[in-house]
């Protein structure tokens, strides 16, 4: 019996990393099609109210849908309590959306992680792991392009 025990634990030690390489580690400039990456940035002011400046709309990579992936971003929290966020947008730099006019629609993942990631832990950058869809949705404080059921939420480390 002992010995069917150590089989099953060093198969497991070999299956654990494997699974844990499938999920594809991506940047965000692969969010947007090969067509619009030559386009240049919108021009932004940073200064005053940015209620009446629109949303840039981008489209999307389709070949992202359904993928298990791992992104870094930045957290602007939309559900949870005072411990746990369990949905957020995902945004490739830091005060997008609140201190700065969102990004493009490519640029920002909504992140639903029902099992709440620490406040604590999403003032800094963040990696999150999961799938990644092509579906879009509207918050508040931006449009989303994208949307990621995340079953990992980290402190970034490179």
């Amino acid at each position: 019996m002992m010995k069917w025990k150590i089989v099953a634990l060093l198969a497991s030690l070999l299956v654990l990393p494997a699974m844990a390489a499938d999920y594809k580690t991506i940047d965000w400039d692969i969010l947007i099609p090969e067509g619009e990456k030559l386009l240049p940035p919108p021009q932004v002011s940073h200064d005053g109210d940015f209620s009446s400046v629109p949303q840039p709309v981008g489209g999307v990579n389709k070949k992202l849908d359904n993928q298990e992936v791992r992104i870094p971003g930045f957290v602007v929290p939309l559900e949870g309590d005072a411990k746990t966020v369990t949905a957020f947008l995902l945004v490739p730099y830091f005060g997008a959306c609140i201190h700065v006019p969102p990004p493009p629609t490519n640029q920002v993942i909504y992140v639903s992680y029902p099992k709440g990631a620490p406040v604590d832990d999403l003032w800094d950058a963040i990696w999150v792991k999961g799938k990644m869809h092509t579906v879009s949705s509207s918050h508040e404080m931006a449009t989303a392009s994208y949307s990621m059921d995340a079953v990992e939420v980290s402190v970034y480390e490179e």
